[in-house]
């Protein structure tokens, strides 16, 4: 039997808040709600819905809405989730949970620059703006209308606190000498405010005209190549997409439906499909910046509101299984298994629950019973990290409501407390499309365990929906039960539980839904992004390549087998490319680049040579690596074409080692 709200039940929800405005608005939910004593400090409070009228069962959705509806009636299975959390946090121990600290005016603005790299723009300290220098250079024209409204706003607040110290204008930090040609638009690629032109600042005022315009008009007024709907463009920013297209009115009407869901694919790079892991730190640190400006310029784009947060600090358990930070347990992790990613106790419940069989009807859905979980919970409190955890006593619906319960207790999200509400308000982005670019986004910004915590979660549960004739367990079933687990925190704004709350409901089921099926495609860094960090390693290097040719030059000169090597680098220019593995062999390769050599050929060719060896290497232990010239490492598919990927990074080299473990 499902559960639905009624004037005789309560229930538990926990929240994020700014302020302790968010306990109660508007006057039905100042009627309604009962603030719980440790409301203010966990995150908690109580609901006492007071009368509500039972018929939410056939609520109508709107159709017309800026979101998908789900099937109004596969409802259940997230209300009956609902219910079920409740039950467990009746006589649960208070729990904390982190808590959104209120920014003062400009905070906001000055933490997202410095999340962006760009915190020379105002840190009078800082010696060296040649960083922030070569990153403004590289941006988009949308990515650097949001960079300048940020400045802008967090400048005008700094004039308004500090009147007696004049804070300088972006345009004035790397003002350079510029030829009539580019008085329009300076060296960093920032619009003038000063000639009564629509900048950043003003984007909903050229929203409301967009919106208002005919698909007909629209298409009479821009010119774009046409892309097959269910390709994704990597190649170009997003937030320049959206600029562009003006299909703002076509996407209201669409109900969603596993079914209508596009199947999404990419389009074949020759140059290859760049992964998250697939770069180095130092690159990946690049491209994390370049992401949250594109994703900033994105919703400025789609005039919708992108809100960071910032949690307060809080004391947080530092040892045991549950209510701990999965970058604690990941550490205490790594001491046993160096190496480890995902959180043993992530595993381990995940391994269980396959190991029952993911054929089992409602293998998320039924829940363990609430007292053998309690118990359960204590004994891996004890005995999980010496060891002597017995997991043949544990039901395989008990390992699944532990999991979900793991996820629901973490002090600090699995989606991160910066992070989390700007995952729920994808839902409010215009079209699928546009939803999947924001997630892809926003997964590039999590911290690396949350991100390879949420990836293995994923998986996890696209295997439980790849068993759906048997469990009885679709795409919207999951998401359904799994959406108030991770976005529990999420869901207290309500003002009253009507219709808003089953289209609010929807919603948030409708990101989780999104996530599962297009997993595959969120883990993937655009095209356009590796770009942009090529440019910038590339105008940042230049000189230092400069004087390492040099440095070449005089030790060629000096050694003989150095002469020699560099007689084999001649090869180049006529099509051949050096191939080295110097933790499997003390000899390169010389390879000829014709036009359908890919990766993936080197190293058949590399384990064919190798197969004599001790070491019987696999092809899935290894892989090929494009290190140096304009990018830091990037460890390539199989099915990048050498050729192509050479013209683009001819000053690159070329190494075989192992892969990293995922």
């Amino acid at each position: 039997m499902s559960w639905r709200p009624n004037s005789n039940q309560r229930v538990v929800l926990t929240a994020y808040h700014a302020s302790n405005k968010a306990a109660a608005t508007g006057s039905s939910a100042k009627d309604n709600a009962q603030v719980s004593p440790r409301s203010y400090k966990s995150g908690h409070y109580m609901m006492n819905h007071g009368s509500m009228n039972s018929a939410l069962d056939k609520v109508a959705f709107n159709r017309s809405g800026s979101q998908d509806s789900l099937d109004e009636l596969s409802l259940d299975d997230y209300w009956t989730e609902v219910e079920n959390i409740k039950k467990s946090c009746d006589n649960a121990q208070e729990e904390q949970h982190a808590v959104v600290k209120e920014p003062d005016e400009g905070e906001l603005e000055e933490e997202w620059l410095k999340e962006a790299g760009l915190s020379n723009l105002f840190e009078e300290s800082s010696a060296d703006s040649q960083d922030s220098m070569v990153l403004l250079s590289t941006l988009t024209k949308t990515q650097s209308a949001a960079v300048q409204k940020r400045f802008d706003t967090f400048s005008q607040t700094l004039r308004k606190k500090n009147k007696h110290h004049q804070i300088p204008d972006v345009r004035d930090v790397f003002k350079q000498p510029s030829s009539s040609k580019d008085q329009v638009e300076d060296l960093n690629g920032f619009l003038p405010t000063e000639k009564g032109e629509a900048t950043s600042d003003e984007p909903h005022e050229k929203s409301d005209g967009l919106e208002n315009e005919s698909i007909e008009g629209a298409e009479s007024q821009e010119k774009e190549i046409p892309v097959p709907e269910t390709d994704i463009n990597l190649e170009i920013s997003f937030a320049e997409q959206a600029s562009n297209l003006r299909e703002f009115s076509t996407i209201r009407n669409e109900k969603e439906d596993d079914s209508l869901l596009p199947n999404y694919r990419l389009p074949q790079d020759k140059t290859g499909i760049t992964k998250i892991g697939d770069l180095a730190p130092q690159d990946m640190k690049k491209v994390t910046s370049l992401a949250l400006i594109e994703l900033t310029a994105l919703y400025d784009v789609l005039s919708r509101e992108l809100k960071l947060q910032r949690a307060a600090k809080i004391k947080v358990k530092e040892s045991g299984v549950f209510q701990v930070p999965l970058s604690t347990l990941l550490e205490l992790d790594q001491r046993k298994a160096p190496g480890t990613k995902v959180p043993l106790i992530v595993q381990s419940l995940i391994e269980h629950i396959e190991k029952g069989g993911l054929e089992t009807e409602g293998v998320l859905r039924i829940p363990g019973v609430a007292s053998r979980i309690k118990s359960l919970c204590m004994e891996l409190e004890a005995k999980f990290y010496e060891g002597t955890y017995n997991w043949d006593t544990v039901k395989q619906h008990d390992a699944a409501s532990l999991l979900k319960l793991f996820i629901r207790e973490l002090p600090l999200p699995l989606l991160t407390v910066e992070y989390v509400k700007a995952f729920h308000s994808v839902q409010y982005l215009p079209s699928k499309k546009h939803r999947l670019q924001a997630l892809n986004l926003l997964v590039i910004l999590l911290p690396d365990v949350h991100r390879d915590t949420l990836k293995a979660l994923l998986e996890f549960l696209q295997r439980v929906v790849d068993h759906k004739e048997q469990n009885k367990m679709t795409l919207k079933n999951v998401a359904m039960i799994m959406a108030p687990n991770l976005f529990t925190l999420d869901t207290s704004p309500f003002k009253a539980l009507d219709q808003d709350t089953a289209t609010s409901a929807a919603r948030t089921a409708s990101v989780m839904l999104f996530m599962i099926k297009y997993q595959k495609l969120l883990w993937t860094i655009p095209k356009f992004l590796v770009a942009q960090v090529r440019q910038q390693n590339q105008k940042k290097t230049s000189k230092e390549r400069a004087v390492k040719r040099l440095l070449k030059r005089m030790a060629y000169d000096r050694e003989k087998s150095e002469k020699m090597e560099k007689a084999a680098d001649t090869d180049l220019s006529v099509g051949f490319i050096r191939v080295q593995a110097p933790q499997f062999s003390k000899v390169s390769m010389a390879v000829q680049l014709t036009e359908d050599l890919k990766a993936g050929d080197i190293l058949a060719r590399f384990l064919n040579l190798e197969s004599g060896t001790s070491r019987n290497l696999k092809k899935e232990e290894v892989c090929l690596y494009e290190i140096g010239g304009n990018i830091g490492q990037r460890c390539l598919e199989d099915t990048t074409y050498m050729k192509d990927l050479s013209l683009l990074n001819p000053n690159a080299e070329w190494v075989i080692k192992p892969k990293p473990k995922e």
